[in-house]
């Protein structure tokens, strides 16, 4: 998959902003403060609904518009027919939204996440070690959704069994044992079937990363595990009912795929506390390295990399180190910087290129390696 136009406007201080990007490597230089993430969060959007950046939809739209809206050209190689598929977004203050695929609306935003899967590393990426269960939850969920196409429904279907009994809980401590004997069962099932998935893809993932942060040159040993979020010796089943008095007295439910945790360690301690900061960037970048590479083996689809500030934590050799990698996926990549040459001799003559100069949101470029290096 691969951008091969992208229109934004009305987006942060990208009054209106036209790219042609190359296939290859996009290198989006400015200042600080000149729109160069806000490009990254468009194309973000454009492939999950959300921004990375706000919870709020008025905070990305630009103060002199009432909306902002994103339009990209995808170029899917997978298509039997239709390889470019035009994609759109629009949100309003309102928080009305509309997305259109192919010029149909479409129904969810999950089909943007399907047509055009993005990988971001940026500094909330760091999260990845530091956050909750429920940061490392998402990140196994995504790769799972991307190769396992039956896992979507199932986890749908699992989150409304897991809200109706936690409404149980705290609503209906008087309803009968049937009625929770009922939800107990219905969210057991979609449990054993989610935990399958995400053990099986963990299981694929885990010699990917290993194999990945070989290549980043780094030395420690990093071990992943996979937590499914109850008690590995009983079912789900089991699990629930024997803390059915317990889920009663606090009013939700504390066993379940919901409390899944993806565990990443060196020397059996948390890699957050021991590794620093310039590690802890190589583990990251090594997780969502190898997960677009396991996509790829498994689907033949490519992700498109959103790498904000690449400079930042890590020297030059790690640097190159990590372009080697990206080069070897031949993917699309966008990558920030204050300045072009900490990054242009990172990649190779060959590879395809484009300069991006961004100055308080207007937009120029510099097409082609042989014009910037």
């Amino acid at each position: 998959m691969s951008i091969r136009r992208l229109d934004i406007a009305g987006f942060r201080n990208l009054t209106s902003a036209q790219l042609q990007p190359a296939s290859g490597v996009n290198l989006i230089i400015g200042e600080n403060g000149a729109g160069k993430t806000s490009i990254l969060e468009a194309i973000s959007v454009l492939s999950t609904g959300r921004s990375f950046r706000a919870s709020r939809t008025p905070a990305i739209i630009n103060f002199e518009q009432d909306a902002y809206t994103l339009f990209a050209e995808v170029f899917n190689a997978l298509a039997a027919h239709q390889q470019i598929v035009p994609i759109g977004i629009s949100r309003n203050r309102q928080g009305e939204q509309q997305i259109r695929i192919a010029g149909q609306q479409a129904r969810t935003a999950s089909q943007l996440a399907e047509l055009l899967p993005v990988q971001t590393i940026n500094s909330e990426s760091f999260q990845l070690l530091e956050g909750s269960p429920k940061v490392r939850r998402q990140f196994v969920d995504w790769g799972v959704f991307h190769v396992e196409h039956v896992f979507f429904p199932v986890w749908q279907a699992g989150q409304k069994a897991l809200k109706q009994r936690n409404k149980l809980l705290k609503y209906g401590k008087m309803q009968g044992s049937a009625q929770h004997d009922t939800w107990d069962e219905a969210l057991a099932g979609y449990a054993e079937q989610i935990d399958l998935y995400r053990a099986r893809y963990v299981e694929m993932l885990i010699p990917e990363f290993k194999s990945t942060l070989s290549e980043l040159a780094f030395s420690d040993e990093v071990s992943l595990s996979y937590y499914r979020g109850w008690d590995r010796t009983v079912s789900c089943l089991d699990a629930l009912r024997q803390n059915r008095e317990k889920d009663l007295a606090l009013g939700f439910t504390q066993s379940g795929p919901h409390r899944a945790d993806l565990k990443i360690r060196v020397n059996k301690l948390p890699a957050v506390d021991v590794l620093s900061r310039g590690q802890q960037k190589l583990v990251v970048c090594a997780l969502l390295l190898a997960q677009g590479r396991l996509m790829q083996k498994v689907t033949g689809k490519q992700s498109i990399y959103l790498v904000d500030d690449l400079p930042a934590e890590l020297d030059s050799e790690h640097r190159n180190y990590l372009c080697q990698v990206l080069e070897e996926m031949q993917c699309q990549v966008f990558i920030t910087s204050v300045e072009a040459d900490a990054l242009i001799q990172s990649w190779s003559a060959s590879t395809p290129m484009t300069v991006f100069h961004v100055k308080h949101g207007e937009l120029d470029h510099t097409p082609g390696p042989a014009a910037i290096r």
